[in-house]
């Protein structure tokens, strides 16, 4: 056994006790349901990653994803033309292929709920995290929909369930949504990250798809220590899934879709500009300023295997979550660059992460190891930016307990991040 699956191992003990230092009531901790939770993690990754039978299957899924991509280029080939020929050209690979992706998969993923399959793959992951997890309904449906529906998406699953739940309840909602990413923005990190080689994108689709599936039971393990039920034999236990239709019709339903997935296409494309110009804006101050006022542009790129030219705030980032990089299993040579996605996540988004990550790839400046636990320990919506999207988008939905999600948001954060966290030092004891 390799030294980064030790320190794998040690790094979910520790992200256990973080949880238990910051829990709200650790004598109510269901330690059943942790170790359950915990067990369930690693039992798929066994699965995926070691047993050929499981593994070929989510390798055939990921390769439905590929094919969905090609389909999305043809798409765009027809609308934009020869601007899809730039395929060398970054900026233009993800303006008119990446982009393009979330529109058709949000479209196909509204079709896919109004035909009424989404629900039932939704009800079958929500059934058995219920009967070995012993969760209440709501929770069981919300955190199998977040791993292919957004965190304002799943929670429409239970709609009914909002405005009853209890404060335990509210956060394991909360955290699935930060711990998880939709299938939308999924088929775009499959296409920048495995760029134009269909091998490269069945990886990535491959290890992104089983990210999202391992962090639903790890996001409840999160939610349950930092926040333990008080009174679990109160909890509604039915599992019903709403009957309601994302339109009137199929053409409706296509229509909604691609219609969300343009605001999202957009939203996504304009954080990503406004995000990267700060940065660079930021790293224009440091550098010029504290950097070239006590000579630390000069030391960073001194330092022995330095990949930094300056001091700067990725090279700052890189220093603060290394250590936390070290204990998800990330290759010693890895730990900086790994350190910096991390920070990046969290502070910006996992778009922006997945970004840099993408340019490091093409740069060959990470370990393939290094990249597939990033992968893993990225794939997830935990950002500072979510708390403000699920006040407002599960506030809506139940008006009741907005102060509730106002008052867990940080919790919510937390809990998703050390979610994310689980799911990349599982995987890296495999990898």
């Amino acid at each position: 056994m390799e030294i980064g699956s030790f320190r794998a191992i040690f790094g979910i003990i520790f992200l256990v006790g973080l949880c238990y230092l910051l829990s709200e009531n650790k004598k109510s901790i269901n330690w059943r349901l942790v170790i359950t939770g915990l067990l369930l993690q690693f039992v798929f990754a066994l699965g995926v990653l070691k047993v050929s039978f499981i593994k070929s299957i989510f390798e055939h899924i990921a390769g439905v994803f590929v094919v969905f991509l090609d389909f999305t280029k043809e798409g765009s080939r027809f609308l934009f033309g020869n601007l899809m020929d730039q395929s060398q050209n970054y900026g233009f690979i993800f303006a008119f292929q990446v982009l393009p992706t979330v529109l058709f998969f949000s479209a196909v993923t509204s079709l896919l709920y109004y035909l009424g399959i989404l629900q039932k793959i939704v009800f079958g992951i929500a059934w058995v995290m219920k009967r070995t997890m012993k969760l209440s309904g709501a929770e069981s449906l919300s955190a199998a929909g977040n791993i292919f529906l957004g965190q304002t998406e799943a929670p429409l699953l239970i709609k009914p369930y909002l405005e009853k739940m209890t404060r335990s309840e509210v956060l394991c909602v909360m955290v699935g949504g930060m711990a998880t990413i939709a299938g939308g923005v999924l088929a775009a990190y499959v296409g920048f990250l495995g760029g134009d080689d269909p091998v490269k994108q069945q990886l990535y689709a491959t290890h992104l798809l089983s990210a999202s599936v391992m962090s639903a039971p790890a996001a409840i393990v999160a939610s349950k220590l930092l926040l333990p039920e008080v009174n679990p034999d109160q909890i509604d236990q039915e599992l019903n899934i709403p009957k309601d239709k994302i339109g009137s019709n199929i053409l409706e339903a296509i229509s909604n879709g691609t219609s969300d997935g343009l605001k999202l296409a957009v939203n996504v494309g304009a954080m990503l500009l406004v995000f990267t110009a700060l940065i660079y804006m930021v790293n224009y101050i440091i550098t010029n300023s504290v950097g070239s006022f006590f000579g630390l542009n000069e030391w960073v790129k001194s330092l022995p295997g330095s990949k930094y030219d300056a001091f700067s705030l990725q090279f700052i980032l890189g220093v603060v979550c290394s250590p936390i990089a070290w204990l998800l299993g990330v290759p010693t040579q890895d730990l900086m660059l790994a350190g910096q996605l991390l920070g990046e996540k969290t502070i910006l988004n996992e778009f922006y992460a997945y970004t840099s990550m993408a340019a490091m790839k093409k740069d060959m400046l990470m370990s393939e190891k290094g990249l597939l636990i990033c992968t893993y320990a990225l794939c997830g919506f935990s950002n500072f930016a979510s708390i403000g999207i699920q006040i407002g988008g599960i506030g809506s939905l139940a008006p009741s307990q907005r102060s509730t999600l106002a008052q867990l948001g940080i919790k919510a954060l937390i809990g998703g991040t050390v979610a994310c966290f689980f799911t990349a030092a599982t995987a890296s004891f495999f990898i």
